[in-house]
């Protein structure tokens, strides 16, 4: 069989109808050998393309020793261990990156942003909203939103809380994945299919969606929005924001460099370079007029602020006098506490 992007076991929720709401993958596997598609296409009826297929539980047990005794022995024993769920199983196989159709592919693809597999822009999230419904997620699990008064009055009958955290259409990451290295204050702030980078610390008020997220080194304490990806080393601070895709900033790619710092309640609307600076408050759109200044500061001339997109060592700043924006030079990083980032 030809390369395969992706495929993964995986654990999850389906409505009354038989419609999947979430899945969980705790294997993602990005570019399977051949031989591995070609054990679970034997097994699982599997010929081509993308594909979602229902596994019987009955079924688990004999994948995972045809899974073993091909030397693939991790996900043989978690195929085996599939045996045993109360839940619906879905084998997802991925033999192209192609914009997702199907539910559990959807999902597979957010697993492999959470998991580093993939980093935000190189997978294919085409068409990627229609297929996450709209899940009440609760205390017992995904519950279809039309399904949830029913699932309240029985838990009520049964003594028991039923307890609605979210009704979204992307559960909490943390719920699926724990990367390592990170801390996360408030969970519920960061969505499946963001990319965390190792040494990220997200305080209470900061949020990443998905197809966004850092690098690496990092302290969030502001947005990440969808389709931001932040460099090593930067620091967004509090109730900063990041114009993504999905708010505003067209089909620019907004990102941030390397020792970068926004301040707080500041923003930007364009890509940064390495060691660029924002002053607190100042929200820095593509359209904005800013002067730019020598080292003396003295105006060279009158920008868009687009014209100064991916530049680096710029500190954006607004005069004290006249209110005027302005940019200049700025060669020092920004050189952040190693202590805040030891988060193994």
């Amino acid at each position: 069989m030809s390369d395969h992007f992706s495929l993964a076991l995986g654990i999850g929720t389906q409505n009354m109808a038989g419609d999947w709401l979430e899945v969980f993958y705790p294997q993602p596997i990005l570019h399977p050998q051949a031989k591995l598609v070609q054990v679970l296409g034997r097994q699982l009826g599997y010929t081509d393309g993308n594909q979602a297929i229902a596994l019987p539980t009955s079924q688990c047990a004999v994948l995972g020793k045809a899974l073993a005794d091909a030397g693939f022995a991790e996900l043989g024993a978690l195929a085996d261990s599939l045996q045993h769920s109360t839940r619906p199983l879905v084998a997802t196989i991925l033999e192209t990156d192609d914009a997702p159709t199907t539910t559990p592919g959807a999902y597979l693809k957010l697993h492999l942003l959470s998991h580093r597999l993939v980093k935000p822009h190189e997978v294919v999230l085409a068409g990627l909203f229609p297929l996450l419904p709209n899940v009440a997620w609760t205390n017992q699990g995904a519950i279809d939103i039309h399904e949830l008064p029913q699932r309240q009055l029985a838990a009520r009958l049964r003594g028991e809380d039923l307890q609605v955290h979210s009704v979204d259409k992307f559960p909490s990451m943390t719920s699926y994945v724990v990367p390592t290295g990170v801390r996360i204050a408030d969970t519920a702030r960061v969505r499946l299919g963001a990319y965390i980078g190792e040494g990220t610390t997200v305080m209470h008020e900061g949020f990443i969606n998905f197809n966004a997220g850092t690098a690496g080194t990092s302290m969030v304490e502001g947005r990440i929005s969808a389709g931001v990806f932040v460099g090593k080393g930067s620091d967004l601070g509090g109730g900063c924001s990041t114009m993504g895709t999905l708010s505003g900033g067209g089909n620019i790619v907004i990102a941030v460099g390397e020792g970068c710092l926004i301040g707080a309640n500041a923003g930007i609307g364009i890509p940064l370079g390495d060691r660029c600076t924002v002053e607190a408050g100042l929200y820095i759109t593509a359209g904005l007029k800013v002067a730019l200044l020598d080292e003396n500061d003295h105006q060279l001339g009158i920008v868009k602020a687009r014209e100064l997109a991916n530049q680096p060592d710029l500190l954006f700043r607004r005069n004290s006098q006249t209110g005027a924006i302005e940019c200049k030079t700025n060669k020092s990083a920004i050189v952040l506490n190693d202590m805040l980032h030891s988060n193994n």
